[in-house]
């Protein structure tokens, strides 16, 4: 560690009472998983970790690492791959931990030996490129869409559309629909939203869906790349994507029935009713949730670590990377659109810790 700093130099109580109790909860969740508290000094310890899978969270996991790096001299070398490469290397134990949008079933963790754990909060936005249509104008139900993505709806002043938006000049533009084309949280997240909030929806849900129309971009940059450069087009991709891009946001209906624009206090507004203490399988369902301002597609992202790992120094500093992130990286997040996890959350990912056994890893 630079500069003689231990560990509580990194997480230690800062003032205030929640603070204290997240401090505490993290040092105890890293003591019982069998973690020193002390990180030996890099790069002679080889405490470099490797990480895979979900794009939807790389932003932010790159300017943690960054971050991270300056106060622990260890670096994150990060895949962003998609969901379900991710899960695939993690099962291969290719890499120290794999993340995905799309969380494992209990019993599929159980079967391959892996915990989980919510990592970020974070929310999908819909992406559109219409001449002379300005970011935030344009409203859509999640049954357009599902209109539109299913091939129904085809043209941009479909009468449906017009209907939704009296006050825009909407032209006969043929509309594409963009979608990952890789095996995707994202995706998976977008589907099951779908399937929640629009009766019409018949394409199923998973990282994986048969397109009928379109064209497939790969990763969330892929999209929004697409959607970028293709006039008539439309995605949907986390909202980091989107605002680094400069592409224009839609409205969307609520389950309230309310159009509202994505905007952080909708995306908190959603992440304040999660149950995390309940949660099955440390996750939550944050789709189409009730409330005036909510934004409906709002989800956490989710990493799996082996229980019994290989590597156990990289595994200790995963879990020493993600209590910094935790405990110093909320401003970091919300500076790029996230939210971060709530105490009840961070509880829950402490207790899933102990159970990753990396015994007296330095």
């Amino acid at each position: 560690m630079r500069g003689g700093m231990n560990f509580l130099s990194i997480i230690g109580v800062r003032r205030g009472p929640a603070r204290a109790a997240l401090a505490g909860l993290l040092v105890g969740g890293l003591a019982l998983a069998g973690c020193s508290t002390e990180p030996t000094k890099a790069p002679e310890s080889g405490n470099d970790f490797t990480g895979a899978g979900a794009t939807f969270p790389a932003p932010i996991y790159a300017k943690w690492g960054s971050a991270y790096r300056k106060v622990s001299g260890n670096k994150l070398n990060y895949q962003a791959i998609g969901s379900g490469a991710g899960i695939a290397q993690i099962k291969a134990r290719t890499v120290d931990f794999g993340a995905t949008d799309a969380p494992m079933a209990p019993e599929e963790l159980a079967a391959n030996g892996l915990v989980q754990f919510p990592a970020v909060i974070g929310a999908l936005v819909t992406i559109v490129n219409i001449p002379g249509i300005d970011n935030g104008a344009l409203k859509l139900t999640p049954a357009v869409i599902a209109d539109i993505y299913q091939g129904k709806i085809t043209r941009w002043n479909d009468p449906a559309l017009v209907k939704l938006n009296p006050g825009l000049t909407l032209r006969p533009v043929p509309i594409t629909p963009v979608y990952r084309s890789d095996s995707s949280g994202t995706t998976a997240v977008f589907t099951n939203f779908m399937k929640k909030a629009a009766p019409n929806w018949t394409l199923g849900a998973g990282k994986t869906v048969s397109w009928p129309v379109g064209t497939g971009g790969k990763g969330n940059d892929g999209v929004a790349g697409n959607v970028k450069n293709s006039v008539g087009t439309i995605g949907y991709v986390e909202f980091n994507y989107a605002a680094a891009n400069r592409l224009a946001m839609t409205q969307l209906a609520n389950a309230d029935g309310k159009f509202v624009l994505p905007a952080p206090a909708g995306f908190v507004a959603a992440a304040s009713q999660a149950d995390w203490a309940n949660a099955p399988g440390a996750t939550v369902d944050m789709l189409n949730l009730p409330g005036a301002d909510v934004w409906p597609i709002v989800s956490a992202t989710y990493i799996l670590m082996p229980m019994q790992p290989a590597r156990k120094q990289p595994a200790a500093e995963v879990i020493r990377y993600f209590a910094w992130c935790f405990r110093d990286g909320g401003a970091a997040a919300e500076e790029l659109g996230y939210v971060p996890l709530p105490l009840a959350a961070t509880s829950r990912a402490a207790i899933e810790w102990r159970r990753v056994k990396v015994g007296d890893a330095a």
